[in-house]
């Protein structure tokens, strides 16, 4: 087994998925959301009108068990790829494989991929059935344990940047095992260069294309039936923003440009008011940036919702979003946090949940 001595390692708070958000509390941000699963979006009748509705609304995924691509795929190895830090690396073997990210999107991959059976651990987030009985690797919430690594020896490690602290991935390459970094930066546009990414670095690039393949299908398929709903002119579309919050942690976040919620908000058909207000990456949500936005709903991960004690909360809290059409109305979306904006092989099935919730908020409520 490859052991290394585990030196005392300091906690860093390292950017929440490439975007400069930092984790909050360690004991928050993981949740997994209840309640009927959103029928096909195409099967429900929408509002005449986007705004017509009042009320929070949890949007829960359709079936989400794994559907692989491929049974027992024998991966072609060894295979050297550069990763998305630059660095080269040659993986030889896949049978114990930790895929490690703060959505559990990575881990989500390698089952959708055939390779499941290799995984050895999971992080917090990865919690759909077939991987929820693997020992986690994970602390305190997001936190990487050196150790826990470690005991399971794995042969192969890919992760991204949105976990720390990242002294432990240096130390497992430093232990000799092969460690692939891939782009953290999570959008609709990216999900099929994130598939091939690791794809490729588990040796299987056909059953990678076709994974992109179909997750590519399924995302335009429900697209097409969002773009059907929605509303044609922006003055009808509902102004949408995403807050990501903390509560014991007293973090108020605004997602703008680059942070994966840009073209969430641009797939489902809404106003963008990030855009408009110019709004880059993730800063602290002020009053005025709030006040001046006016959204008319607000997207939030359901983790963050409960920290802070639910809509009522909320709007003790940042006390100015109640002087918004989205505060007035109570018109807010919560989504499991490893989901909404996680973008992968689920991406379809997200994208269909929070489209009935927006368009056919009754079908679900």
């Amino acid at each position: 087994m490859r052991r290394t001595a585990v030196a005392a390692l300091s906690i860093v708070v390292l950017a929440f998925a490439g975007c400069g958000i930092e984790v909050g509390d360690k004991n928050e941000g993981h949740s997994a959301a209840t309640g009927p699963a959103a029928p096909d979006l195409d099967s429900v009748t929408p509002l005449a009108d986007a705004k017509d509705w009042k009320g929070a609304v949890t949007a829960v995924a359709q079936d989400t068990a794994v559907n692989a691509v491929a049974e027992n795929p024998k991966p072609a190895l060894p295979v050297t790829v550069t990763d998305n830090q630059g660095t080269k690396v040659t993986i030889k073997d896949t049978s114990r494989i930790l895929a490690l990210d703060i959505y559990g999107t990575l881990s989500r991959t390698v089952y959708e991929l055939g390779l499941g059976d290799s995984l050895v651990g999971r992080d917090v987030s990865t919690s759909f059935p077939e991987a929820a009985k693997l020992p986690l690797v994970t602390q305190g919430g997001h936190d990487l344990n050196a150790e826990s690594i470690l005991d399971l020896d794995p042969t192969l490690i890919i992760t991204d940047t949105s976990l720390g602290p990242w002294d432990v991935i240096l130390q497992m390459r430093e232990s000799g095992i092969p460690v692939v970094v891939v782009d953290s930066k999570r959008s609709v546009d990216n999900v099929g260069s994130l598939i091939t990414s690791v794809a490729t670095a588990v040796g299987l690039p056909e059953q990678g294309k076709t994974l992109v393949e179909r997750t590519q299908k399924e995302i335009d398929v429900v697209k097409a039936k969002i773009a059907a709903v929605a509303p044609g002119d922006d003055s009808q579309k509902l102004r949408t923003i995403f807050l990501y919050v903390r509560g014991q942690a007293n973090v108020y976040q605004l997602f703008g440009e680059g942070t994966g919620a840009d073209t969430l908000i641009d797939a489902l058909g809404l106003y963008d008011v990030a855009e408009e207000i110019d709004w880059k990456g993730s800063r602290n949500v002020t009053a005025e940036a709030l006040i001046e936005a006016q959204p008319d709903l607000v997207f939030l991960m359901s983790g963050g919702l409960e920290s802070v004690g639910d809509v009522k909360g909320l709007l003790e809290k940042v006390p100015a979003l109640a002087n918004t059409p989205a505060g007035e109305n109570e018109r807010f979306v919560a989504m499991e946090d490893s989901q909404i904006l996680g973008y992968g092989p689920l991406t379809a099935s997200v994208l269909n949940a929070l489209g009935v919730a927006v368009y056919a908020p009754e079908a679900i409520s």
